[in-house]
């Protein structure tokens, strides 16, 4: 008779066997199609919509709104602001955590986005933060502490410098845009934008998350990342999506925030995994300076210095998406800084210890 170790043992490597099987299945056939708004896709939470229009055409602002879990005082409400290839979905972690510190939570999907509406138009940072202050004008919210990951840092970025009384603190979780790849990187026309996004595939996207954001090291537990822009390659509206992904990618490489940050006025708190790479066009840039760009390990202490009142936290061996690669040391750095000072009295303290 085997010992009851050796079952355990057994068990313990079908399991692996079984996971590691499930990574290396073909991308598509773990991802199910999605169309433009995401009738079918999932959120963490309850899904709201805020109507507006854009040259007399309704368009449709998806936002979940998450109050805190009334065990504490409330403490003030965070804004979530996603990335490019993300939706307020993935920030499922954050806000579970965020609401039972006490904090109400509002994540919306930007439009062109998750499932706001994708309207065929010039995309714009100032636009987006405008839609956002509207949402928040619509909740009746007056004061907020802005996190923003990747493109949504950007975002956030801008946000706060158009709208400085309403943004308490500035959390940025490797945002993009600490460069101007412009500078360095050939424009791509956008027709050529439009085809070549039209052409993805749930593998080329895997592809490209496993090495820009993960060094090539893909789990079978990322997959889910994989479901919206993956999905959108499948479904039926597969070729509207390629020209919203290529008017938005083009905001991106357009519209660089980074010669702002000294004017940036709010205590301000950098979330950066320093094994990041990402950088928008690199591909097109002379060959001699590709392994120069997104380099993260650098370009966050750069950022650092650049912004007034801030505080950097760097997350070795992490890559793109620190609240989701490496939650806990994300969230304890994010948490600290969030309760080093009550939101309704951010203003007014010393810039030069705010958030340290």
């Amino acid at each position: 008779m085997k010992p009851p170790s050796f079952y355990i043992f057994i068990s313990i490597l079908i399991f692996n066997t079984l996971l590691h099987a499930y990574a290396q299945a073909p991308v598509n056939n773990q991802i199910k199609p999605q169309d433009a708004l995401l009738s079918d896709y999932k959120y963490p939470y309850p899904v709201k919509v805020f109507q507006q229009t854009w040259q007399n055409q309704p368009i449709s602002l998806a936002y979940m709104d998450v109050p805190d879990y009334g065990k504490r005082a409330q403490r003030g409400t965070v804004l979530l602001l996603h990335g490019k290839n993300f939706s307020g979905a993935y920030w499922e972690d954050t806000i579970d955590a965020l609401s039972r510190l006490g904090y109400r939570v509002v994540a919306p999907d930007q439009i062109g986005f998750g499932k706001s509406s994708k309207p065929l138009r010039q995309y714009t940072l100032h636009s987006m933060s405008a839609d956002t202050k509207a949402l928040l004008d619509h909740l009746r919210i007056t004061e907020v502490a802005v996190v923003g990951h990747s493109m949504g840092g950007m975002l956030a970025v801008r946000f706060a410098l158009m709208y400085p009384q309403v943004a308490q603190k500035l959390a940025l979780i490797n945002p993009i845009g600490l460069e101007d790849w412009k500078r360095v990187v050939p424009y791509e026309p956008l027709q050529k934008a439009i085809a070549r996004e039209q052409a993805q595939t749930p593998e080329s996207i895997q592809r490209y998350m496993s090495n820009a954001y993960f060094a090539g090291e893909w789990q079978a537990r990322y997959t889910h990342l994989l479901g919206i822009q993956a999905g959108w390659t499948l479904g039926p509206d597969a070729a509207h999506m390629g020209m919203i992904d290529a008017l938005t990618s083009e905001m991106v490489f357009t519209q660089p925030v980074l010669y702002e940050f000294s004017d940036l006025k709010v205590p301000t708190l950098l979330i950066i995994g320093t094994r990041d790479r990402t950088a928008i066009g690199r591909n097109r840039a002379p060959a001699a300076l590709q392994s120069s760009l997104g380099r993260y390990d650098q370009l966050g202490r750069q950022a650092a210095e650049a912004i007034p009142n801030a505080k950097l936290v760097e997350l070795t061996n992490v890559g793109h998406i620190p609240q989701y690669e490496a939650f806990p040391a994300y969230f304890d750095a994010l948490s600290h800084f969030l309760q080093k000072e009550n939101l309704h009295s951010a203003r007014g303290k010393p810039n030069k210890h705010a958030g340290k």
